[in-house]
C-alpha cells in the first residue's frame, strides 16, 4: 500500500483535480487577459527605460529552481535587495509600476508558469534560494507543493508581515489543501485586489486555521 506523507494533503482534489484545473484555468485566463497583458507591456516600455520583464531565481516544488517573470515595475537604476520590503510608496517604483502592483497586473506573466507546471494558481508564493536554503524542517514543508500565484498567506498575511507568520499559513495549506480551500482563496484574492491586502491582515494565531493545532515554531528570518 502506498504511504502518504503526513505533512501533505491526501485529498482527491490535490491528488487528481488541482493540476487539471490549473491547466484549463491558466489557458483560459491567458486568452481572456491577453489584451490586458499587451496594453501593460506597451505601457511599461513606453514610460520607462529597461527590460519589459523582471526575472529572479526562485525555489519551486521540492526545491527545484526556476525563473518566474513579472512585468517590470521598478526603475532600472534601483538595486534589488532580496531582504527589502517594497511598499507601493517606494521611490524606486515607476508610476505605471505602482498601478500594476496595486492590482497585481505585474504578476500576469506567471500564468505561463502555471500552464507549464512550474506553478499553480494557489499555493505558497515562490521565494528566493537564499531563504529556502536555510529552511528548517518545518519551513521546508512549504516546498512540498507547487508554488502559487496566490495563496493562503497572501490573502491573510501579505508581504508587510514577517516570514514567520506567512510560513505558518503556508504549512497549514500544504497539509489541508482541498477544493473548498482553494476556491475560498481564489475568491478572497479577488477581494484583496479590489479592496487592498492590508484590510485582511491577521496573525495566524487569530485565524480559524490555528484552532486545529498550534503549529511548530518557525525560525524567524
Amino acid at each position: 500500500m502506498q504511504k502518504f506523507d503526513p505533512h501533505i494533503s491526501n485529498s482527491l482534489w490535490f491528488r487528481f483535480g488541482k493540476r487539471g484545473f490549473d491547466l484549463v484555468a491558466s489557458a483560459i485566463l491567458i486568452l481572456l487577459l491577453s489584451p490586458v497583458m499587451l496594453l501593460t507591456a506597451c505601457a511599461v516600455k513606453l514610460t520607462s527605460r529597461g527590460p519589459l520583464l523582471f526575472r529572479q531565481e526562485r525555489t519551486g516544488l521540492r526545491g527545484r529552481r526556476f525563473y518566474p517573470a513579472k512585468f517590470r515595475s521598478m526603475r532600472t537604476e534601483h538595486t534589488h535587495d532580496t531582504k527589502e520590503v517594497v511598499p507601493l510608496s517606494h521611490p524606486g517604483i515607476t508610476p505605471i509600476g505602482r498601478f500594476i502592483r496595486r492590482f497585481k497586473i505585474d504578476e500576469l506573466p506567471q500564468l505561463f508558469c502555471i500552464l507549464s507546471g512550474e506553478m499553480s494558481l494557489v499555493g505558497p508564493r515562490p521565494t528566493i534560494p537564499e531563504q529556502t536554503d536555510n529552511y528548517n524542517d518545518f519551513e521546508r514543508r512549504r516546498l512540498l507543493v507547487r508554488p502559487g500565484a496566490s495563496g493562503l498567506a497572501q490573502v491573510n498575511s501579505p508581504a508587510s508581515q514577517t516570514w514567520a507568520e506567512r510560513i505558518k499559513y503556508d504549512v497549514y495549506y500544504v497539509k489541508h489543501v482541498n477544493f473548498w480551500l482553494d476556491a475560498g482563496i481564489l475568491l478572497k484574492t479577488v477581494l484583496v485586489i479590489v479592496i487592498g491586502e492590508e484590510r485582511f491582515v491577521r496573525p495566524f494565531a487569530e485565524s480559524p486555521y490555528a484552532n486545529e493545532k498550534e503549529p511548530e515554531k518557525s525560525r524567524p528570518n
